[in-house]
């Protein structure tokens, strides 16, 4: 979906299309939620939206989402996404290389695994499976939500007040915003290992 579409739909259907559109991105739902989060910070520096519907909307549907997702993978389990999952874009591999990375990440996976797509989806899920404690997760996942979803849109608002951004170069700016994101996390890996190696 591209961001006129986007806008459109805002448009015509105000601030609820925000809520579904990141809720259903964070339940595995396919959405543009790093471009939208972007988008709208865009979009506010223009005053064509209000900041605190943006925040508060943004933050409030990637929580539900991850709540939602907590309470499917809890109460459903492994025969559900099993059966299901390939439909909501979580496959099988997917599925295990998320799996291993919760054994050794959890606490930090709800927190930050907003930042990685396709992880972030099935986190919630796993959270439930292995009944990760509801209210540490809720927690984390509101204090994640908030992590994800403000220094996004602030950058959009950044970059919009200062320079002229044409929406059909929003996605490209959130794929690289994601790519900066990935190098910044293998360097720190690099150097850590560096260190522990020394």
């Amino acid at each position: 979906m591209d961001t006129n579409m986007m806008f459109s739909y805002i448009q015509s259907y105000g601030y609820i299309m925000i809520f579904l559109f990141i809720f259903c991105g964070i339940v595995g739902i396919p959405a543009p939620e790093e471009s939208l989060l972007f988008f709208l910070g865009v979009l506010v520096s223009q005053k064509q939206l209000e900041w605190s519907y943006c925040f508060l909307i943004s933050w409030f549907g990637a929580t539900m989402g991850m709540i939602t997702g907590y309470g499917i993978g809890r109460y459903f389990g492994h025969p559900f996404m099993k059966k299901y999952g390939k439909y909501v874009g979580i496959k099988a591999e997917k599925w295990e290389r998320a799996n291993e990375l919760f054994r050794k990440y959890g606490k930090w996976l709800v927190l930050f695994g907003f930042y990685l797509p396709g992880v972030r989806q099935i986190v919630p899920y796993m959270s439930g499976m292995i009944h990760f404690p509801f209210l540490l997760f809720s927690l984390l996942a509101c204090i994640g939500a908030l992590l994800w979803t403000v220094p996004i849109m602030l950058l959009g608002m950044l970059l919009g007040r200062h320079m002229h951004i044409p929406l059909a170069s929003i996605p490209l700016i959130g794929l690289a915003l994601f790519l900066l994101f990935l190098a910044v996390m293998w360097i720190k890996h690099v150097l850590s290992k560096k260190q522990f190696e020394n």
